[in-house]
């Protein structure tokens, strides 16, 4: 069976729509009654590939047992219990996950508005903050400037790019084809973020070539 995971708030918080707070790591949730509802009534959890849509502050490999109930993006279960902290999942790899993903179709920012380095400057100092290396002043006034370079036409005209390219052209053939394979690139990343080879090793290697 594949490995299960719940994505929480800080302190074992529900999210995404749930209330309450999960028991500490080891201690079961009370078995919840009645029909299994998606969305509804259940304990929600997810695989590794369906991870995507779901990433919070916390993140939990998780046992189940009892009835489960499938559906596409997510699994609703009976009995669930937290089995351990994915020490892996913290802020600073969110952060430098989300600056992986955003300078993989950053390409596509720079075809439609060729010359504007604000995008790019943004993701440099979310990298820089991820590592204590910018205070919070400098990432709000970079991201403050990305946001305006995509307020102008040229901006605009970029963000649709990246948006068809990513697959919400209308389903089409295409955009589908792109956005499974984004997703799949992702996916990626994040694994490797989780085997501990990630982008972080990358950057370790880079400057110890240019130490």
């Amino acid at each position: 069976m594949a490995k299960l995971y719940k994505c929480l708030g800080p302190d074992r918080t529900a999210c995404h729509s749930g209330s309450g707070q999960w028991l500490p790591v080891g201690e079961w949730m009370p078995p919840i009654e009645g029909d299994l509802v998606p969305c509804t009534n259940g304990y929600h959890v997810c695989t590794f590939e369906q991870l995507l849509g779901w990433l919070s502050a916390e993140l939990y490999e998780v046992e189940v047992r009892g009835d489960r109930v499938d559906e596409g993006n997510k699994s609703v279960v009976r009995e669930a219990c937290l089995a351990k902290r994915c020490e892996w999942w913290t802020e600073r790899t969110a952060r430098l996950f989300a600056c992986d993903c955003a300078e993989h179709v950053l390409p596509l920012c720079e075809k439609a508005a060729p010359g504007d380095m604000r995008p790019r400057r943004a993701i440099e100092v979310a990298r820089l903050f991820a590592d204590g290396k910018a205070t919070r002043e400098e990432l709000a006034a970079a991201w403050s400037a990305a946001w305006s370079a995509a307020g102008t036409g040229a901006g605009s005209a970029a963000w649709s790019a990246a948006w068809s390219a990513a697959g919400s052209a209308a389903g089409s053939a295409a955009g589908s084809a792109a956005w499974s394979a984004e997703r799949r690139w992702q996916l990626e990343r994040l694994s490797h973020y989780r085997d501990g080879d990630g982008a972080e090793a990358e950057r370790n290697g880079e400057e110890q070539s240019n130490g």
